[in-house]
């Protein structure tokens, strides 16, 4: 009689490739979304895609990947995600470097392919501060946006965790509410590599610093933020940081 084979066991130190490409092809399809929503709507002369569908398309994208790729490397598809679940200590600090690597390979990669189908157009989806906004008004929302944002994706990685059905919605939502209302201020990134990119590509990172520091600041807020709320880290929440372990069993949380 035919039995079935165990599940993987995605803690296991082997899959790292595995989830390092996860993320890496994961946050090609956030970027190639949200710099690319943009750029095909100048393409197509400004009729093809309204502005409110350029800043909800991003949401939408997140809440797929989860969906398809959550339970393989937990979905950061951003580095101070991944920053804010170290520091919350649901993920070890020796994994951080890969995963931040290969969520700038494949947004770099994301605005390579676009300026390739469709040349230096739009800015190439650039994040850029709107008219009359001031770099420092510009941090501010970007610190603001993102410690929503991360405080929506480490609440629900701790109960129902962002690898699920209420994490999923819960997050691109957020992501979609943001850039409804935020982005004429700042383009609402909440994300490095969404806006390093194509600042990259398009050889211009006069603004780049925003959409770094105002991030990486924001999810440290909401790292301090979820220990007020909960105190300390759960292991589900380190299963949703670090990829459902496949066992029924919960994941150490490794520091």
């Amino acid at each position: 009689m035919l039995r079935p084979l165990p599940a993987p066991d995605f803690t296991d130190p082997a899959h790292e490739p595995r989830r390092l490409f996860s993320e890496a092809w994961g946050t090609f399809l956030l970027v190639v979304v949200a710099a690319g929503a943009p750029v095909v709507g100048a393409t197509a002369g400004g009729g093809g895609i309204t502005e409110s569908a350029i800043v909800v398309a991003p949401g939408i994208m997140v809440m797929a990947i989860i969906y398809f790729m959550g339970a393989v490397s937990g979905a950061h598809l951003n580095p101070a995600v991944t920053l804010a679940f170290a520091a919350r200590r649901n993920f070890p600090w020796r994994r951080v470097p890969g995963y931040i690597g290969a969520q700038f390979l494949g947004g770099i990669a994301a605005a390579a392919f676009l300026r390739a189908m469709f040349g230096d157009i739009a800015l190439l989806g650039a994040t850029v501060p709107g008219p009359g906004i001031t770099n420092f008004k510009a941090l501010i929302m970007e610190i603001l946006l993102t410690t929503g944002l991360v405080s929506t994706i480490l609440g629900t990685a701790s109960g129902a965790r962002n690898i699920g059905a209420n994490g999923a919605i819960a997050v691109g939502g957020y992501i979609a509410l943001a850039g409804l209302w935020a982005a004429p201020i700042s383009g609402a990134s909440m994300n490095p590599v969404r806006s390093f990119a194509p600042d990259l590509l398009r050889g211009n990172l006069t603004s780049t610093w925003i959409y770094i520091v105002g991030p990486v600041i924001g999810a440290m807020i909401a790292v301090a933020f979820e220990w007020i709320l909960k105190g300390h880290a759960t292991a589900s929440g380190t299963l949703a940081a670090q990829g459902d372990s496949q066992n029924g069993g919960a994941a150490p949380i490794e520091r």
